[in-house]
């Protein structure tokens, strides 16, 4: 047979017959990968429920399914899929589901906190819009352009395939590279704004810096492996690479707690006792604004806001 032709009958390398190679190394990361992945799973199951004291609120639940919807039915679907475990439409269906909760879900989990930092009520509604229509937009023709190319096998489908698929990666990364610097831009601000006593509060920001500069970093190479070609390892680096994310978050929820208690320590500090003359900040949404503000007033509404996200 010609090689066109295996093309057309197996579709895309990787997604019809899971690893076709000989590579024990690449196995054996592939089986690392996987194992990563449902061990984080796991472990964020157990963690979320025993951190938060309340259930709900967008940032609880956002974590949640996307950990317990998304991280455990992508591992699964992974393992059944590259090592060719169980019937195709099974695994990919497992995958997909667990796409739509994880990959969307990680962009809702990052916009949930962003409102911690970013004030403007306008910029945080077309983040939530692009969000959504992202998901309708790019997710649905990632699932129809799957299991036509894993189904159907002809070369129209596999191109359209190849094409959704890294713009559906390009995509996401974009995406969470935008909600990601935002927060970096709000924060800088922030720490333009504070005291400069207030070292430790200033620590805190900083840490929130390198957090969202590292998640921009995994994303990046999620991308390198993606234009590489290399498919099999692209699924499974991305999905535990968003189980780390995921895992970071719990670092950032860290975070932004110690931040409330350190600018409850700052307001007692600076002697004020009656907050409920306090404006929220929410009106104040330009720098030039903002700086005729006390820093106490907007200490007081970073705690207000940080108290949302209940622990």
């Amino acid at each position: 047979m010609s090689e066109q032709f295996l093309s057309r009958a197996q579709g895309p390398l990787g997604l019809v017959g899971g690893y076709q190679g000989n590579s024990i190394a690449i196995k054996v990361i592939m089986g690392a990968l996987v194992a990563i992945l449902l061990y984080n799973a796991a472990e964020l199951s157990v963690l979320i429920f025993l951190t938060f004291r309340r259930y709900r609120g967008l940032y609880f639940w956002s974590l949640s399914l996307s950990t317990v919807l998304g991280l455990i039915p992508s591992g699964i679907g992974n393992l059944l899929h590259f090592f060719a475990i169980g019937p195709l439409w099974l695994a990919l269906a497992l995958s997909n589901i667990g796409f739509y909760f994880l990959i969307p879900g990680q962009s809702v989990v990052l916009y949930s906190r962003l409102h911690l930092v970013l004030y403007d009520q306008r910029i945080l509604r077309l983040v939530l819009y692009a969000v959504v229509t992202n998901t309708v937009l790019i997710g649905f023709p990632t699932t129809i352009s799957t299991f036509g190319a894993a189904f159907v096998r002809t070369s129209e489908w596999n191109k359209t395939y190849k094409i959704i698929e890294r713009l559906q990666v390009t995509w996401f990364c974009v995406q969470e590279f935008i909600i990601s610097l935002l927060y970096i831009r709000e924060t800088v601000k922030l720490l333009q704004l504070n005291p400069a006593d207030s070292n430790h509060r200033r620590q805190i920001m900083y840490e929130l810096l390198a957090i969202n500069v590292l998640i921009i970093l995994m994303d990046i190479a999620v991308l390198v492996v993606e234009f590489l070609g290399l498919y099999y390892l692209q699924v499974l680096l991305k999905c535990t690479i968003y189980s780390i994310k995921l895992k970071i978050e719990f670092a950032v929820l860290g975070k932004l707690t110690a931040i409330v208690e350190a600018s409850q320590l700052d307001l007692a500090d600076s002697g004020v006792n009656d907050l409920s003359d306090i404006p929220n900040r929410r009106q104040f949404t330009t720098p030039e604004s903002v700086r005729g503000v006390p820093v106490n007033r907007l200490s007081l509404d970073t705690t207000q806001r940080s108290k949302n996200i209940e622990v």
